[in-house]
């Protein structure tokens, strides 16, 4: 008899196949075998199925990008160009770094990497559409920035990694956690570069561009645009989105929506349109994916497959299947919830010191964090929403192969450096 978590799994694999041969929506898809999976295989319940739509998820994209809409239709997200292009003196090359550098900041400091991400990745992915930047490579710099922060001992991740450690009495080192995640994010962020068209932007910008319409010789100067009630008010209202957030924790997605609908009511002319450009099939994808993935979590599918691996004799090898483990279930879920649940699954092998404990619970937190460009997490669902000037479904597909290079790459990477070395 085939056990219900290997035929889960199944069908999420015949939802891909689906999906990429007959252009079948893949929330649809997912929402479906939530169902079906969920109460003929998983004996669940709708309320059970439901429990695991990611409602806040969704607030937070369609709050963010509803709000980034109205900032572009009143001209705000203009100006925030313009002066995030005379930061760097007009050199475009150091755009993705400028953008790179924020998010680490805002993470190192305390910010969640979604919120971080958030706030980010609209002024970012703007920038990519006005100055022609490749969106995977600002999307992708936006989202490791955020990760190369996120381990810091006083960030939300760094927290939750470092309690698991110490309530476990392993022995942990808080400082080559923060630096490992910071090296190997900025490595990554330099092969991105490279590949993905930074070098060409370098090139051509030996010479500040002109502010304007158009980038390089075609650029033609505009008309400065400035600051009037709307744009005063939209401004205040991020200032007020990265405050309440980052200083207090408030929910990015709630406050965003909070703040979209005070400017409707201030502006409804202005902010009329900004409900249609929201990414509902972004949404819809999201959602759909992430429904399945928390049938899959109730089933019991990720402990099946967690356990499995952790019960094989060989360490080492147990070690790496763990790493591909947490990038491969964190390219579908919250990395938040992962590293409460991840880490311990080693800890019996840990406690018998045939692994060295800080290398391998680094490498555990950097693999299922790094992979967080993955379209169906959290940051990579904020950077598919905000693209511009691209085609959806096509940058969907780029940021699936990117996020599916960094699961099959990255993991291997990192038991080769901090794994099999037996740091700690």
């Amino acid at each position: 008899m085939v056990p219900p978590e290997l035929i889960s799994i199944l069908v999420l694999v015949a939802a891909f196949v689906i999906t990429t041969t007959l252009s079948v929506s893949m929330g649809l898809l997912a929402f479906a075998a939530a169902f079906l999976v969920g109460t003929l295989v998983g004996g669940m319940s709708e309320d059970d199925i439901f429990a695991g739509f990611p409602g806040d998820l969704f607030v937070v994209l369609v709050g963010v990008t509803f709000l980034f809409a109205i900032a572009r239709a009143n001209g705000t997200t203009d100006w925030l160009v313009r002066q995030a292009v005379r930061l760097v003196g007009g050199r475009i090359a150091l755009i993705p770094w400028v953008m790179f550098g924020i998010g680490a900041v805002l993470t190192a400091i305390g910010a969640v990497s979604p919120a971080a991400a958030a706030i980010v990745a609209p002024i970012a992915l703007n920038l990519a559409a006005q100055y022609r930047i490749n969106p995977l490579l600002m999307g992708a710099m936006v989202v490791h920035g955020t990760q190369a922060g996120s381990f810091s001992p006083i960030s939300i991740y760094g927290t939750i990694v470092n309690g698991v450690v110490e309530r476990s009495g392993l022995p942990g080192d808080p400082v080559v956690l923060f630096l490992g995640s910071l090296v190997v994010n900025v490595a990554i962020a330099a092969v991105v570069f490279a590949v993905f068209g930074g070098l060409r932007l370098r090139a051509a910008q030996k010479q500040p561009v002109t502010v304007g319409a158009g980038t390089g010789a075609d650029a033609q100067p505009v008309e400065e645009p400035r600051l009037n009630r709307d744009r005063v008010l939209t401004l205040t209202g991020l200032v007020v989105l990265v405050v309440t957030t980052l200083g207090f924790g408030l929910d990015v997605g709630l406050v965003a929506m909070t703040i979209a609908v005070v400017l409707s009511v201030l502006s409804p002319e202005m902010c009329k349109q900004a409900p249609g450009e929201v990414a509902w099939p972004t949404v819809l994808l999201i959602c759909g994916v992430l429904t399945y993935v928390g049938v899959l979590e109730q089933m019991g599918t990720i402990d099946y497959v967690g356990n499995s691996v952790a019960g094989i004799g060989v360490p080492l090898l147990a070690a790496l299947l763990l790493c591909y483990i947490g990038a491969i279930v964190s390219a579908f879920a919250s990395s938040v919830g992962l590293m409460g649940a991840l880490i311990p699954l080693a800890v019996p092998f840990l406690q018998t010191g045939s692994i060295g404990a800080i290398g391998m619970i680094t490498a555990l937190a950097i693999a299922a964090t790094v992979v967080d460009v993955s379209p169906f997490s959290t940051n990579g669902a904020i950077v598919l929403a905000n693209a511009k000037g691209v085609d959806r479904d096509a940058f969907f597909r780029q940021l699936l192969i990117y996020g599916a290079v960094v699961v099959a790459v990255v993991p291997a990477a990192l038991w080769l450096l901090l794994v099999l070395p037996g740091l700690g």
